[in-house]
């Protein structure tokens, strides 16, 4: 009879042992999983929708694209969207610009900036976390049901365009041109794209719509978040000239001063020095490498990625900590020493890399680029883009007008 009873004693002690591990290992995980989100009156409802936010807190690398129209951001994406384990989502903040901004001032008052990279920041969050719903706000007419067929650019998103997300007809997995995808993909429903989202390990965004990396600083100290930003630039040289091409009627003056030598006397001289002073500060702010950067920045110059398109996809690969898929390294190939005519759209990426980062210096003037050269000289020099001297050396391919730079990801 004793040694009965010393057995249930036992047995019931080792019971209690086992609970009390399985709770301290639940509680350290949720503690863990929800770092800061008490005091931000968070933890209760992000806690308890449980795993895919823990999921993404400790798996998943958010990556942010930050650049400028024209920029080359465009290919830096597909880098990244032809990852099988990334969800890449093109200029989400469309949406935020187009219903909160007013067409007629472009954003460009204090206060619409302010209004702008709040509602941004706040998007970006939602996205990152596999919240499809949350854009909804911002899609005009609303989405029925979670399904919209208003998604900007859904075609330059891979996993948007193949299945499960696309019901296009047809056996297999389908890779759809962009336009093949809109055409035949139908709607798109939100719900089925956010699992699809929450399926991958990582998440990366591109946008045009934030000016500097400071404005990133909250989402970048996000416990939440394992963000990752890079920040690409290019020649303001170089931009003007795409966008003059690109964007014919916003950039008809500065057409206008190519074809008849003569500067006009309203030209829009912000469509140039907006671009080099949101680069200055961004630049200056990322190369000063602040603590709160630390392991999370990396600045990349278009030039050195079109020279040398697979070294420096390994480079920022390395810097995301996720490794290279061979995908990735196809679309490498097929994509940076193609004929640029066969590409079927403004933003297509087929193109010679090397010759199109040289492109600009036959499209433009030199009194032009002396003038965009004076207006820029600050963040030519601080991103190593030499100045063209004469109309001889602008046209001279043989002098390169970009120097030797090694900007290493601040680690």
């Amino acid at each position: 009879m004793q040694c009965s009873w010393k057995a249930v004693l036992l047995l019931a002690l080792a019971s209690i042992a086992i609970q009390y591990t399985a709770i301290r290992t639940f509680t350290a995980k949720s503690f863990h999983a929800c770092p800061g989100l008490a005091e931000a009156g968070l933890a209760e409802r992000l806690c308890e929708e449980g795993p895919t936010f823990a999921y993404n807190l400790s798996r998943k690398t958010h990556i942010l694209i930050l650049a400028t129209t024209r920029s080359g951001s465009s290919f830096v994406g597909q880098l990244l969207n032809q990852h099988l384990d990334v969800f890449y989502l093109f200029e989400p903040l469309y949406h935020v610009q187009n219903t909160l901004i007013p067409r007629f001032t472009q954003g460009k008052s204090p206060a619409d900036r302010r209004v702008m990279l709040g509602a941004s920041r706040d998007l970006l969050r939602s996205l990152y976390d596999c919240d499809l719903y949350f854009l909804e706000n911002y899609i005009k007419p609303p989405p029925i049901n979670h399904t919209t067929d208003r998604i900007f650019r859904r075609g330059a998103s891979r996993v948007l365009c193949s299945r499960p997300v696309c019901d296009a007809p047809g056996p297999g997995d389908p890779v759809l041109e962009e336009g093949d995808c809109v055409r035949r993909c139908g709607l798109l429903n939100l719900t089925v794209a956010a699992e699809a989202c929450r399926e991958r390990s990582h998440v990366a965004i591109k946008t045009v719509r934030v000016p500097e990396v400071s404005d990133l600083r909250a989402l970048v100290e996000d416990p939440r978040l394992n963000l990752k930003v890079i920040q690409l630039v290019r020649d303001p040289r170089g931009i003007l000239a795409s966008r003059s091409e690109t964007f014919r009627d916003t950039y008809r003056l500065w057409r206008l001063w190519y074809g008849t030598g003569r500067k006009p006397y309203n030209l829009d001289v912000t469509q140039l020095t907006t671009v080099c002073e949101d680069f200055s500060n961004s630049v200056s702010t990322g190369l000063t490498r602040p603590p709160w950067l630390k392991g999370k920045y990396m600045l990349v110059r278009y030039e050195d990625l079109a020279r040398n398109p697979m070294k420096k996809t390994e480079e920022i690969y390395g810097f995301l900590g996720i490794p290279l898929d061979s995908h990735v390294a196809r679309w490498i190939q097929n994509n940076t020493r193609g004929d640029p005519t066969l590409g079927k759209h403004k933003y297509g990426t087929v193109r010679n890399s090397a010759a199109t980062a040289e492109k600009w210096r036959f499209r433009l003037s030199y009194d032009i680029v002396a003038f965009a050269q004076n207006a820029c000289q600050r963040v030519l020099a601080q991103l190593g883009y030499k100045m063209a001297s004469s109309e001889e050396e602008l046209k001279n391919p043989s002098i390169s007008l970009v120097e030797e730079r090694d900007f290493r990801p601040f680690s």
